[in-house]
């Protein structure tokens, strides 16, 4: 087998990158090894350790890559239509795709410090910014989290609505 090219290196990297971010939303960090990665995206395991020197390192990539990709979002669409599809069923339904607040934030809260704490705090700091306050931020990832814990039952919609409705009114 041929060595890699740095392009394709490169590749590699932001693709694993995007799909651990991916799936430790989905399933969160501790129920997603570098193996499950690895093979998601089609490469051997033993490939990891030339692009990462631990799982660590690679959630804090992911967490930071999540952020960016979200505060991406903010520059380009309104106030409203971010909050309604923020707080809509189908990112309740689908965390894989959705807030890194939300899906990080569990599991990050049982880490003192770290890599990963760090791009966490930054992301969040840059997404209250963006969105205009950390207490939007905090009521739209409360919102989800309560939200995506009682899916499937009514008061889940109700959530959403109510964190919907008062995001909007103090627009």
């Amino acid at each position: 087998m041929g060595r890699v090219s740095q392009a394709q290196a490169k590749e590699n990297r932001k693709l694993i990158v995007e799909t651990a971010a991916r799936l430790f939303r989905e399933r969160g960090v501790p129920g997603v090894s570098v193996a499950d990665v690895m093979a998601e995206v089609g490469l051997t395991h033993g490939g990891f350790y030339k692009q990462f020197a631990s799982k660590e390192a690679l959630v804090a990539e992911a967490v930071g890559q999540a952020f960016g990709d979200l505060t991406d979002r903010l520059t380009t669409v309104d106030r409203e239509s971010f909050v309604r599809g923020y707080l809509s069923a189908e990112h309740r339904d689908r965390p894989g795709d959705g807030c890194p607040a939300a899906g990080f934030g569990g599991d990050l809260s049982h880490e003192s410090s770290g890599a990963a704490v760090e791009a966490y705090a930054k992301g969040l700091e840059l997404y209250g910014r963006e969105l205009g306050s950390l207490a939007d931020v905090a009521t739209l990832v409360g919102a989800i989290v309560l939200a995506r814990a009682t899916a499937g039952t009514e008061i889940s919609g109700q959530v959403l609505q109510a964190a919907r409705e008062r995001l909007l009114s103090e627009a």
